[in-house]
């Protein structure tokens, strides 16, 4: 009786830590729902040259359709499979987006490694926040031919910017990019070093989180974390 029961007690721990894991690493490696839990998402088990489960893809603007898909790229730290979007279309005011799924947030600290690689109109990396839908969001942008990054609303898809800083962001490199909404407050970083904090009270609800191009913009992407903010 007492192995009965002792079997009984293991399963249930058992399956009480599966659960655990579970919400810790959500659908396909999503971020955790848990404040301060964060697992990165990468591509390294997703085939070459088709997009990636777990997104939602999007555009804001016009030009032809978005077309991410990974890529691999043996210079990344995190693996040599990276995400991407290629189509290369060189409308100024064309904006691809990549979605995660099943995620959901209004206090959130998002991260990712990206390498500028090509781009005539733009060589451009984002992240997005809060975002209601395609037309409706925040974004922090770096952008290696203008070395600066900024920060904007975008309202029923029209950019404004904030706020921003003239950095090197240099071509061919891989860099972190970071953005932190907690309230009003937003914190944009490079590297982990803190570029700027303001306030906006544009969005106050709770949205889905992303990446961001522009136009013809050849950016390798990979490592994207999101955590939930205490």
């Amino acid at each position: 009786m007492r192995s009965d029961q002792q079997s009984t007690q293991g399963a249930l721990v058992a399956a009480l830590l599966m659960g655990a894991i579970a919400v810790a690493l959500g659908s396909r490696g999503v971020a955790a729902q848990t404040a301060g839990a964060t697992v990165p998402h990468t591509f390294e088990d997703m085939p070459a040259g088709t997009p990636p489960p777990g997104f939602t893809f999007a555009l804001t603007g016009r030009g032809r359709s978005v077309r991410w898909v990974v890529l691999e790229d043996r210079s990344s730290p995190a693996g040599p499979a990276v995400l991407a979007e290629t189509s290369g279309d060189r409308t100024s005011d064309r904006f691809p987006l990549a979605i995660l799924d099943g995620f959901e947030a209004r206090d959130v600290a998002v991260s990712v490694r990206f390498r500028p690689v090509s781009g005539t109109i733009d060589q451009a990396a984002g992240l997005v926040v809060r975002l209601r839908d395609p037309r409706n969001y925040y974004i922090a942008r770096a952008n290696a031919l203008e070395n600066n990054v900024r920060l904007y609303r975008v309202v029923d898809g029209r950019r404004t910017q904030f706020a921003g800083v003239d950095v090197p962001v240099p071509r061919d490199r891989w860099q972190t990019l970071g953005l932190r909404v907690e309230g009003d407050r937003l914190v944009v970083s490079l590297d982990g070093r803190e570029l700027f904090a303001v306030t906006d009270r544009t969005f106050r609800e709770a949205g889905r989180v992303g990446l961001w191009t522009k136009a013809d913009s050849v950016t390798h992407f990979d490592d994207f974390r999101v955590e939930l903010v205490r």
